[in-house]
C-alpha cells in the first residue's frame, strides 16, 4: 500500500501509476472542455449554460483582483484537473493489478503537487514583477528593508511546500484509508470513507484554488 509502478525513462526515476492517470486526468478535463464550448450561442444551451456557471464561479472567485479575468486561465486549469485527479483515487482503479504498485491518483504523489506548487510559484512572481518590478522583493538597503526582503523571500519558498504537502497529504491519506476499509470489509466498511472522500476531493481542489488567489491578489496588490 501506497507503493508506486516504478520505471525509467532514460535516466530518470519515473511514476508510472501517476504519470498514466495524470494524463488521464488531463484528457478528460481537455475532452470536457471541448464539448462543453465547441457551440457557442446566444441562447444557450443546457451544456453551454453549465460551462457559463463553472467561469462565473471563477471570476466570482477572482472579484477582489484587478482585472481577474485574465487569470482564470490557470486558476481554472488548476481547480479542474485537481479535482478531477482527486476524484479518481476513489475510483476502483486499485483493483487493477499490476506487478509493482497501484493505479491511483496523481495528487498522491508528492512529484505531482510539488509540480503544481512551482508552476503557481513561477506564476504568481510573474506577475509580480510586471505589475511592480524590482519593487516586488526589493525594500531598500536600510536594516527595515533587507529584513522585509529576507522575509519575503523566505515567505515565497514556503508557499508552493505548504500547497504541496497539504495536498499530497490529505489524498494520499485518504486512499489508504479506503484501502484499510477494504481489507476490512470488500462491501459495506470503505462507502462512508469514499463518501468522506469525494467531499474532501473537492475541498482540497478548493483550497488549493482559492491559495493560488490569495497569493496572485498579494502579488498584484499596491499594499505588498
Amino acid at each position: 500500500m501506497g507503493e508506486h509502478w516504478v520505471g525509467y525513462i532514460g535516466s530518470f526515476h519515473v511514476h508510472f501509476d501517476t504519470l498514466l492517470t495524470m494524463w488521464c486526468a488531463m484528457a478528460f478535463v481537455l475532452l470536457a472542455a471541448f464539448i462543453l464550448t465547441r457551440k457557442l450561442e446566444i441562447i444557450p444551451s443546457k451544456m453551454q449554460a453549465a460551462a457559463e456557471s463553472i467561469i462565473k464561479f471563477f471570476l466570482g472567485n477572482l472579484a477582489e483582483i484587478k482585472n481577474g479575468e485574465k487569470h482564470i486561465p490557470i486558476v481554472a486549469s488548476l481547480f479542474l484537473f485537481i479535482l478531477v485527479a482527486n476524484l479518481m483515487g476513489q475510483l476502483p482503479l486499485r483493483l487493477i493489478q499490476l506487478k509493482q504498485g497501484e493505479v491511483a491518483s496523481p495528487t498522491n504523489d508528492i512529484n505531482m503537487t510539488a509540480a503544481m506548487a512551482v508552476i503557481v510559484l513561477i506564476y504568481y512572481l510573474y506577475q509580480g514583477f510586471k505589475a511592480k518590478g524590482i519593487k516586488y522583493i526589493y525594500h531598500g538597503l536600510s536594516i527595515t528593508g533587507i529584513i522585509t526582503t529576507l522575509v519575503d523571500l523566505l515567505e515565497m519558498i514556503t508557499r508552493p511546500l505548504s500547497l504541496a504537502v497539504r495536498l499530497f497529504a490529505n489524498i494520499l491519506a485518504g486512499e489508504i484509508l479506503v484501502s484499510v476499509m477494504l481489507g476490512i470489509s470488500a462491501i459495506a466498511a470503505p462507502i462512508p470513507v469514499m463518501f468522506f472522500e469525494i467531499f474532501v476531493a473537492f475541498l482540497q481542489a478548493f483550497v488549493f484554488m482559492m491559495l493560488t488567489i490569495a497569493y496572485i491578489l498579494t502579488s498584484v496588490s499596491e499594499e505588498h
